[in-house]
């Protein structure tokens, strides 16, 4: 968009990231609109709260209707039952961007994840055009959230902008943030950056801090995005100790990655009446988010959204 544009719509605004947008975004547009399916309180005329559920499509497109742009937050941010993933991030994205079509926005971003590419080793340098590695079914699940945002623009000429959120925490938390930091105020610098870049049809971005130990290029994000990070993790390296067996190996996704993270939930939902199957702990079924929760619940992940 050549312009700052007039009214955004943020999906779960009330999830672990959706505050800091709400913020960032403050006067920066004309109104912000704070979509959500718990009550959301606006703080004065410049904002209008909507409670609605991104599994509803009238709802969504109704509450789109005027607006120039949608930050989609709202969704699943860590392993789930394949089911409930498929609900909340495939099907709940593909309705925000069709409610953006038929409202006639113009611009969607959307919250993707870094564990888009998770499985590459720690010392392999990613850029954002190369294969896509999952290292899980939430990973999966933001591939074709990525997938769907590709179709839409290509297809109906919607401008789509997906941030690889890195692990959004106020400050590094574990040995691997070092790597994946996103700090606050780049979070909100790269969602302003995804709304306001020019030529923009669809692009693909880490949404990363500038650590000087990351793992994912930002390249793209400065060239598509004109967006810079300012932040670097190396600030808090003090804490954490050089020999940590993090950096000795693996995938990017970090320890909890792989077969044991996926088989947790491998079945959950495939018994009688959608309950856990024959051979699954129940527990293991039951508790996750719902499906539209807002993204960003998983501690110092994406936000929901999402961050990771």
């Amino acid at each position: 968009m050549d312009d700052k544009p007039g009214r955004i719509v943020i999906t779960g605004v009330a999830g672990r990231i959706g505050p800091t947008v709400r913020a960032g975004l403050r006067g920066e547009a004309g109104h912000l609109v704070l979509l959500d399916r718990v009550p959301v309180e606006a703080q004065d005329a410049t904002e209008t709260a909507v409670e609605a559920d991104i599994a509803d499509l009238r709802a969504l497109a109704a509450a789109f209707e005027g607006a120039d742009a949608v930050v989609h937050l709202a969704g699943i941010a860590d392993e789930a039952p394949f089911g409930d993933l498929l609900d909340a991030n495939v099907r709940g994205t593909y309705n925000v961007l069709e409610a953006a079509r038929r409202a006639g926005v113009r611009r969607v971003v959307l919250a993707s994840s870094n564990h888009v590419t998770g499985a590459y080793p720690i010392h392999h340098h990613v850029f954002a055009d190369e294969p896509p590695r999952p290292d899980g079914l939430y990973g999966v699940s933001k591939v074709a959230v990525e997938a769907l945002g590709q179709m839409y623009a290509d297809t109906f000429g919607l401008e789509v902008v997906a941030l690889r959120i890195g692990s959004f925490e106020e400050e590094p938390g574990e040995t691997r943030h070092l790597a994946t930091w996103l700090s606050p105020r780049d979070c909100a610098g790269f969602v302003r950056a995804a709304l306001a870049a020019p030529g923009v049809t669809f692009t693909a971005v880490y949404a990363v801090s500038g650590n000087a130990r990351r793992f994912w290029d930002l390249t793209a994000a400065a060239n598509e995005l004109g967006y810079r990070p300012v932040d670097d993790a190396a600030a808090f390296a003090s804490r954490f100790p050089d020999d940590d067996p993090f950096w000795h190996g693996g995938p990017q996704g970090g320890p909890d990655s792989g077969a044991e993270k996926v088989l947790r939930f491998a079945g959950a939902g495939d018994g009688p009446d959608g309950g856990p199957a024959e051979d699954e702990p129940a527990g293991e079924a039951a508790g996750e988010q719902a499906a539209t929760a807002p993204q960003g619940d998983r501690p110092g992940e994406d936000s929901g959204a999402g961050a990771d």
